[in-house]
């Protein structure tokens, strides 16, 4: 696919670009700020945009500047890189959309077989956060249990919290070692549980379920 860089450290940089070469996609274009992105993009066209979310213009230079990019190109993917699992940054990602999108720690993009499967995730329609994240945040409290979550079962709650990396219940079910059809029964129960009828479609309902326990937990992480 068609890549659009923005990173502002050069060693980093310059070792993404290798892994995307590697991975046999085309580089637009390279550039170390948001606002050299917008440039870029408004000469040159990209299936998915990868941003460090801390960069020029400062202090998040990367969220600034997908909000742009977003409304610009709303087909456009976006692949937001950090050094940091932030639950504020992934708060404003959701905001930002909720389809095409994806959030990873800059240290776990550094194969070619993640790299790739991320970005293929991404411009396939779907969202993609980071595991580490998505489990922090899904997770029960140790202590008292809020209300939006406490009727989830223990496989209910690992059911959501691979929902919440952007899995697929095909992948959930790789993951948890059951059949795609027992998945498909949790995945209705958490939506039964969590009020998410069936006027919405199983995407919208898939995303609303992961914000619902985002908004539950804000205060837990």
């Amino acid at each position: 696919m068609r890549v659009a860089l923005a990173e502002d450290g050069a060693l980093f940089r310059e070792g993404l670009l290798m892994l995307l070469r590697a991975a046999g996609h085309e580089i637009v274009g390279s550039v170390a700020g948001g606002d050299e992105m917008v440039a870029l993009l408004a000469t040159e066209q990209a299936d998915v945009a990868i941003l460090d979310i801390r960069m020029p213009p400062e202090p998040d230079g990367g969220l600034t500047t997908a909000e742009r990019l977003r409304g610009l190109y709303p087909q456009m993917g976006l692949l937001f890189l950090s050094h940091y699992a932030e639950t504020h940054y992934l708060m404003r990602i959701l905001e930002i959309g909720t389809e095409s999108i994806g959030y990873r720690l800059k240290e776990k993009v550094g194969s070619v077989d993640v790299l790739t499967d991320t970005l293929d995730r991404i411009h396939n329609g779907e969202i993609v956060i980071e595991p580490v994240l998505a489990k922090r945040l899904v997770e029960r409290p140790r202590g008292e249990k809020k209300d939006v979550v406490a009727s989830l079962s223990d496989r209910e709650t690992d059911v959501l919290r691979l929902m919440a990396e952007g899995r697929s219940n095909n992948g959930i079910a790789g993951q948890l070692f059951v059949t795609p059809k027992a998945v498909e029964k949790h995945i209705a129960n958490i939506f039964g549980k969590l009020g998410l009828h069936t006027d919405t479609s199983e995407h919208h309902r898939r995303v609303l379920a992961v914000l619902t326990y985002l908004r539950s937990q804000r205060t837990e992480v």
